[in-house]
């Protein structure tokens, strides 16, 4: 009874005293982290695990040293195989929070609220699905070596050693799909074709992208439901990236009009529209007739903006200013069917037109900027090169 009641305070001793070092471990550290961030991480990540797994050590050398009378006893060795389990969990438990800490350092010197942040969000895409792997490795290499101190185990693994091959290639088999996706993912996060935050239209939804693990991504739609979608549909499946070289995007907005319509002044507008919104980043104003078939002239506005949310509410606003302007000012302009009567020789006055006098056509350098997207300003000829190509000769371009 005398040896129990040693082991007891012994016990006890010994957690006192690795919760003193613990706490005195983290009051420096967080003294320290004042004008450290890797500090601040410590203190704020690695106490819990720092103070169990020193209380779980105390603990075991307490025992182990004040139980030598028992050596060969059923309870030591059962009491001694428990603890060291706790060790190797409390362990792994320290060593998954340094990797944290480390991570959570190396992203915090990444920013993300900023405009232009298509290298931050790279880097926390794959420092994210880093953290995700190791912290999976940490968790199977603990549960392997917690089961190897079971002597049972241990003679056990020598056979499945040597079916290792049969095993490997039957699990292979059986988790293809998982193993795809996995593989999947580790492809988006160090290919650079999918990044956090990313805008993307997939299956039809424009959205973004909001969550990328191993084995599925959640897209964030527009209307605030969400998509979730495989890691490897990424790897298989086009799906366009509007934020993949930059966050600024081009949009459209497309109309169906009379043909008397007045293209200029209808140019002119848009130009005035979009120069009285902070909505547009100053880029591309753009308004071409793109068809002309079946009694209507489609027209097309083309413009620009900082990002894809700005974008949106720029189309919606150059629909509404350019519909009721089209309705206010050039109501002959609206679309319409027409039906002609008359006799086959056409003869009567109103079906003979006099032919105007053809308008004199502008030369280039008359052409407004806002008439052409491939040309007539420096972003349009940088756009022109990169569809047509610098070294191709200006005719064959025409």
């Amino acid at each position: 009874m005398q040896n129990y009641l040693e082991m007891i305070v012994a016990v006890f001793a010994a957690a006192a005293i690795a919760l003193f070092v613990a706490a005195v471990v983290h009051r420096s550290t967080r003294r320290l982290g004042r004008r450290s961030r890797l500090m601040t991480e410590l203190t704020d990540h690695a106490h819990r695990p720092f103070q169990v797994a020193a209380t779980v050590v105390a603990i075991q050398f307490a025992v182990r040293f004040t139980t030598t009378y028992a050596v060969g006893t059923p309870w030591r060795r059962t009491l001694l195989h428990l603890l060291v389990l706790a060790v190797i969990a409390s362990a792994a438990w320290l060593v998954a929070a340094l990797l944290v800490v480390v991570e959570d350092t190396a992203l915090a010197r990444f920013r993300v609220d900023v405009p232009d942040n298509r290298h931050a969000r790279r880097v926390r895409t794959q420092v994210v699905m880093l953290r995700r792997l190791t912290i999976a490795v940490i968790v199977i290499l603990t549960l392997g070596v917690m089961l190897m101190t079971f002597p049972s185990v241990r003679g056990v693994g020598a056979g499945v050693l040597t079916s290792a091959g049969v095993v490997g290639v039957v699990a292979a088999l059986a988790a293809q799909s998982l193993l795809g996706n996995v593989f999947a993912g580790l492809q988006l996060a160090f290919s650079d074709a999918v990044r956090l935050d990313d805008v993307v239209v997939v299956e039809g939804e424009w959205g973004r992208i909001e969550e990328l693990t191993l084995s599925y991504v959640v897209v964030q739609i527009w209307d605030d439901r969400r998509l979730i979608l495989p890691t490897s549909y990424f790897t298989s499946t086009p799906f366009q990236n509007w934020t993949r070289t930059e966050a600024a995007v081009l949009g459209t907005a497309e109309f169906d009009v009379d043909w008397a319509v007045p293209v200029q002044a209808m140019r002119e507008e848009l130009r005035r529209l979009v120069e009285s919104t902070e909505l547009w980043d100053g880029r591309v104003c753009v308004l071409q007739v793109t068809d002309a078939t079946g009694g209507a002239v489609r027209i097309r506005a083309l413009v620009s903006a900082a990002d894809a949310g700005s974008l949106w509410d720029l189309r919606c606003l150059v629909r509404e200013h350019l519909v009721a302007w089209v309705r206010d000012q050039r109501p002959t302009a609206m679309p319409r069917v027409r039906t002609e009567l008359g006799d086959a020789r056409s003869e009567l006055p109103w079906q003979w037109v006099q032919p105007r006098r053809p308008a004199r056509r502008p030369t280039d350098g008359e052409v407004p900027d806002d008439a052409r997207l491939f040309g007539g300003s420096d972003d349009g000829d940088a756009r022109s090169e990169a569809f047509v190509g610098p070294d191709e000769p200006v005719e064959s371009r025409r």
